[in-house]
């Protein structure tokens, strides 16, 4: 687990993060020197938004986002909304692996209810949070 993230208040929504988060995740591949270019971002619908797709192709990536079809009422562009994701639907299918990702940090009490006031405090925590996950998987591979 590679954890470039950005820690906001429990109010702020991911899909306003999305930036922040995004070139964080090029910086580390830059450190790490792995070639991401043509490998596929998936993101759920939420980030689903013509400026996510733009900023995602524009570095060189593949965006697979499942369509949020936002109240479309014409049927036509609907399909051709479906349409363009079908090619990408198996790819998408292994997005539960992030979202079991999702589901290992939440066994961590002190990162599912935010007490921490400082931003560098609760990031501590979840450095040590994704160190233990990767600790237990690295344990598992004996």
């Amino acid at each position: 687990m590679i954890a470039p993230f950005t820690v906001r208040p429990v109010n702020h929504h991911d899909t306003l993060l999305f930036n922040e988060s995004f070139f964080a995740l090029l910086d580390v591949a830059d450190i790490l020197k792995l070639d991401i270019d043509t490998s596929y971002l998936t993101l759920d619908s939420g980030f689903d938004s013509e400026a996510n797709r733009v900023t995602i192709t524009g570095q060189g990536l593949i965006p697979v986002i499942h369509p949020n079809p936002r109240g479309i009422k014409n049927q036509v562009k609907l399909d051709k909304l479906w349409e363009s994701f079908e090619s990408y639907r198996e790819i998408y299918k292994e997005r539960y692996k992030i979202e079991r990702s999702f589901a290992w940090e939440d066994v961590y009490r002190k990162l599912v209810i935010r007490y921490e006031h400082l931003q560098c405090t609760h990031q501590g925590f979840k450095y040590l949070a994704y160190s233990m996950i990767n600790l237990r998987w690295v344990m598992g591979k004996k």
